[in-house]
């Protein structure tokens, strides 16, 4: 018998200690050969599609040694997420350069492939020689901040890290594959009433919204803030409506259709505003025109503008910002060279706050609200590994709700539950909400 195949079987750990770690394994990666096949012109240039089915492989790699501080964990799920489509898009620079960099302290991750993927849920099957608070056997899920435990500021807040990387974007051998290697300080608990794939798809997007929005490194959202949710049926934003829903705030979702929309309802988010109405934003008078619809829904201005699209909303965002409010942002989907009228941001004393990832304490807190099924995942479709170039594409081409979750060695969906009894009180329908 394989190691796979007795994880997926579900045999004891002194059994998956037994039998030998292969010497390859299957993956989802890109290749440095690739890296200009599609050319210097950035993706959504008129006439420009950088089709990532063609860059994101599945194949056989090789499995390599640990380090005294990492784990080796057998892979049952995994998701998309857009650091995923960058890294196949080879924008805004190939990630090849960051595993090469990296590849001067540990050559381990400077290979000719890149195993992609920020998320994972699975087995732990081997442990380095400085591993202490985990065992083969443990059911897994895996947060993406690849950090230093040695660099000092690490204890203070490990995302101000000189060393500081996101795990299967700048690191190799990331979570879209049969086995994954991380650090310890990126396991934390299975929730045992979530699915192998419903586990899988939570922690980087909802670890970076709560950052966003409840941890006092962020906008420090209070009870009755207004929030304002760029994208909020995405996989980031719809994390940020149900934190503000949790934390006493009032919610006001940005969607794109009637269909999202409606997905939002059924989250609670009474407030909505359509997109498609203010397609333009990027001039006053559209600012204005969006700024009174929200008005309108809520009575007042936001408190906090959750930040993520960049280039196209970014100067709205500043603009529709309550005097004394905060625009958080933690990326720029739709471009990264943001333009904004200054004027409204000193003026009105508003505030921009960068945020990035997450720690593993504010990890540690996203996973308890996830056990305890105070947070739902937002999972909506579900491919298998040999697909993962398809997941990926519904992603760039933004053909998803939610997040997209990938199978590895789970052989069907609905596997890996333990507690039915937690799932029965959360509710089938709330659990699943994305998938209906």
């Amino acid at each position: 018998m394989t190691l796979a195949q007795a994880v997926v079987d579900g045999a004891d750990p002194e059994e998956l200690a037994r039998l030998e770690v292969p010497s390859s394994f299957r993956a989802a990666h890109t290749r440095k050969d690739q890296v200009g096949v599609f050319g210097r012109v950035p993706h959504g240039t008129d006439g420009v599609d950088k089709d990532i089915t063609k860059s994101v492989h599945v194949g056989e790699v090789p499995m390599p040694e640990l380090a005294p501080d990492e784990v080796l964990v057998a892979v049952m799920a995994s998701a998309i997420n857009f650091n995923t489509v960058w890294t196949a898009m080879f924008e805004p620079i190939p990630t090849f350069a960051f595993l090469e960099r990296f590849g001067r302290t540990d050559p381990r991750h400077d290979r000719d492939f890149h195993v992609l993927g920020s998320d994972a849920s699975g087995v732990v099957v081997r442990m380095g020689a400085a591993v202490r608070h985990w065992r083969i056997g443990d059911r897994v899920v895996v947060s993406p901040a690849y950090v230093d435990a040695q660099d000092p500021i690490t204890h203070a807040d490990s995302m101000l890290g000189e060393d500081l990387r996101a795990w299967g974007f700048e690191t190799n051998y990331g979570g879209l594959a049969e086995f994954a290697v991380v650090k310890a300080t990126q396991l934390l608990p299975k929730p045992r009433h979530l699915s192998w794939e419903e586990a899988a798809c939570n922690m980087l997007c909802a670890s970076t919204a709560y950052r966003m929005l409840v941890s006092p490194r962020g906008a420090r959202m209070k009870q009755g803030d207004v929030v304002l949710v760029w994208g909020a049926a995405g996989g980031l934003g719809a994390y940020g409506v149900q934190l503000v829903r949790n934390g006493g705030g009032i919610p006001v979702g940005v969607v794109g259709s009637e269909e999202k929309a409606d997905l939002l309802r059924r989250l609670g988010c009474e407030h909505i505003v359509d997109r498609s109405q203010f397609e333009h934003l990027d001039d006053e008078k559209a600012w204005r025109a969006f700024g009174a619809e929200i008005r309108r829904q809520v009575g007042e201005d936001p408190h906090i503008v959750f930040e993520h699209t960049g280039r196209d909303t970014f100067g709205a965002s500043v603009y529709v910002a309550r005097r004394g409010g905060s625009v958080v942002t933690c990326g720029s989907s739709s471009g990264y060279a943001h333009s904004y009228d200054n004027r409204h941001l000193w003026m009105k004393l508003k505030s921009i706050v960068g945020s990035h990832g997450a720690n593993y304490q504010e990890c540690h807190e996203v996973n308890r609200l996830l056990s305890l099924g105070m947070l739902q995942p937002t999972l909506s479709a579900v491919y298998p590994l040999a697909r993962t170039g398809e997941a990926a594409r519904a992603v760039q081409l933004n053909r998803h709700v939610g997040k997209v979750g990938v199978l590895g060695l789970a052989p069907a969906e609905d596997l890996g539950i333990e507690d039915h009894a937690l799932r029965e009180r959360i509710g089938e329908d709330r659990i699943r909400t994305f998938r209906s």
